[in-house]
């Protein structure tokens, strides 16, 4: 299985339990790995035969910045969901980490696989 990914995507959006978590947008990180097979990308050199991973990031940065959702582990399957819709990818990696929730850590948050049955 091969993998594309799509390291360090840097979102604002509202995430967290809290009062001021929910009306102040913090900074997100979120890394994703798609597992699937290139060959045929490759062979062809066509865009079409490829898993296209900015529409993929495009959509991960659209739904974390709009969803407002309280938990990074709802986002986290959130976004895994939103990979797995794409043709071709047959399992995935998210991590989804919250930058400044804690004082003097450098993130915080959660990294999920989940693949299509």
């Amino acid at each position: 299985m091969d993998k594309i990914f799509i390291k360090d995507l840097r979102v604002t959006g509202i995430i967290g339990i809290y009062d001021y978590e929910r009306t102040t947008p913090q900074e997100m990180v979120i890394n994703v790995s798609m597992f699937t097979d290139i060959r045929k990308a490759a062979e062809t050199d066509d865009i079409v035969d490829c898993v296209d991973y900015e529409k993929v990031a495009n959509r991960v940065k659209a739904h974390a910045e709009t969803s407002k959702r309280l938990t990074v582990e709802a986002l986290a399957e959130d976004i895994a969901r939103l990979c797995l819709e794409t043709l071709g990818v047959r399992r995935v990696t998210i991590r989804v980490e919250k930058t400044q929730a804690i004082p003097f850590t450098g993130s915080v948050g959660v990294e999920i696989e989940r693949g299509n049955a």
